[in-house]
């Protein structure tokens, strides 16, 4: 299985730690962020493929062509124009079912594992602030129904965590819907699910990594990982 992590972004929130570090190598608990994710995949994960673009000498040099047991491809974004044409310009390395994942949001690994027992699936956490987030629908049979970017009016309190085990299928679907400059993976996601079903699977564990003060928050819930993570 393959995993796809999206590194590109320049972080430009999480300034002053980004001004010389990529986003995905910023420290949290001693470890760089990209190192915590790794860590926290399934055995199953036997290549990692890792979406560079600002500052990416430096993730290239510390991850090399193996990390953490695995081999590591890069695709190099050379153009920040969102997450879906990050993720369309893995085409030609995937084959069969991947995760699909941010280089800056810490999950946790039992959740991740889950995740990748279903076929298709998705994670999810309820969320007290669902303004904030890309909100989940789900069908009666617990598949993806809808999801909605940041609404005014929520449908749910179930917002997506960034994670998603797709399969090549997924490039069916071309990213269309240009918004502010940039196209986004889940408008390729909604069109996807109508044809192959997404498990809606709720995760315990969530610690999403934006600004400079989430860094001391991320480190604080680490020491209490067991415990359920509520944004």
């Amino acid at each position: 299985m393959q995993c796809v992590i999206l590194a590109a972004g320049k972080g430009t929130r999480l300034r002053p730690l980004t001004d010389d570090t990529p986003k995905p190598l910023v420290k949290v608990a001693g470890k760089p962020l990209l190192e915590h994710i790794v860590e926290s995949l399934p055995s199953a994960v036997k290549e990692l493929i890792i979406v560079t673009g600002y500052l990416e000498d430096q993730i290239k040099e510390h991850c090399g062509t193996q990390f953490k047991g695995r081999k590591v491809t890069y695709v190099t974004q050379e153009e920040q124009k969102g997450t879906g044409h990050a993720l369309w310009l893995c085409k030609e390395h995937i084959k069969g079912r991947f995760l699909f994942m941010f280089a800056d949001d810490l999950h946790g690994a039992q959740d991740i594992a889950r995740a990748t027992s279903f076929t298709r699936s998705m994670l999810t956490l309820t969320t007290t602030t669902p303004e904030r987030f890309g909100i989940v629908v789900r069908h009666p049979d617990g598949t993806l129904a809808e999801m909605i970017e940041k609404p005014a009016l929520p449908p749910s309190n179930m917002a997506s965590t960034g994670v998603f085990v797709l399969d090549e299928n997924i490039f069916e679907f071309e990213p269309k819907v240009l918004m502010n400059g940039e196209f986004y993976h889940t408008d390729m996601v909604r069109e996807y699910a109508k044809k192959y079903p997404i498990a809606v699977v709720e995760q315990q564990v969530w610690i999403p990594i934006g600004y400079p003060e989430d860094v001391e928050r991320a480190e604080k819930l680490l020491k209490v990982r067991s415990s359920v993570t509520v944004v």
